[in-house]
């Protein structure tokens, strides 16, 4: 494992982020259980539980299947998503039905800790403004803010988005909503709005692949652009951990 200084992509950020460039997949994911489970434990032990957005794709889905095996309190733990696909739950894209394969059917989650992202409305529009009520009614805070997500688990595609929020796209522009709709080539997502994500006590990307690099270059350039590389505008107020492969991270060593 080699763990690099790296500057901050934005003066926005409010400590420098750390870089972890593991040797594969299979340490990524072991590294990312042992982070995932150490802020678990100290959201638990400073405010009684952890909120928990999760990432989709297929980076994700073994450190799932991992947390399947941890004795954890269940009961204290909040699941939320990053982002959504605009289908059925039981759809095979689903990010959701992903997460509940390998996690979440397999533990002892109360139902009423599992906040899915809406997608049966018929309207992404209308499920974003309902999905954002029901997160407004959970976190209770006064109006005007954001409220701190204890993990925000994210994955880059080569083209530098992250949830659903790409490069040039009418969801970068949206600084006053928790929740709204992202395109991806004229299909609809539901996602986190940047502020938001960028309230979170940690935001952990999982990052695999040498097709990364090319957008990684440009996230970690003082010169990069934000709305063509969009993860590069997540800088959150807590702590910004990224996690590479020797594949994707082999581009920011020296």
């Amino acid at each position: 494992m080699v763990v690099i200084s790296a500057p901050s992509a934005s003066s926005s950020a409010s400590q420098p982020p750390i870089v972890e460039i593991v040797a594969d997949r299979d340490t990524l994911i072991a590294q990312a259980l042992n982070v995932v489970m150490t802020h678990i434990a100290a959201a638990i032990a400073d405010r009684d539980r952890c909120t928990l957005a999760l990432a989709g794709g297929s980076t994700p889905k073994p450190l799932y299947a991992a947390l399947a095996q941890q004795d954890l309190p269940w009961d204290k733990i909040h699941i939320f998503w990053g982002d959504e696909r605009y289908v059925p739950p039981s759809h095979p894209d689903s990010n959701e039905a992903m997460a509940r394969q390998a996690w979440l059917d397999q533990v002892p989650f109360p139902p009423a800790n599992i906040h899915p992202m809406p997608t049966l409305g018929g309207d992404p529009a209308g499920d974003a403004l309902a999905h954002e009520q029901e997160l407004r009614d959970f976190f209770q805070v006064a109006p005007g803010e954001f409220p701190a997500l204890d993990v925000v688990l994210l994955g880059m595609g080569p083209d530098g988005h992250t949830a659903s929020l790409f490069p040039h796209t009418a969801a970068l522009d949206v600084v006053d909503r928790w929740v709204t709709v992202g395109d991806k080539d004229g299909e609809p997502r539901i996602t986190l709005t940047r502020p938001f994500l960028n309230q979170a006590r940690l935001v952990l990307f999982l990052v695999t692949g040498d097709n990364k690099q090319p957008a990684l270059r440009e996230i970690f350039s003082p010169t990069g652009d934000d709305r063509q590389y969009p993860a590069r505008s997540i800088q959150p107020q807590g702590t910004l951990h990224w996690l590479l492969d020797q594949a994707a991270g082999a581009v920011l060593q020296g």
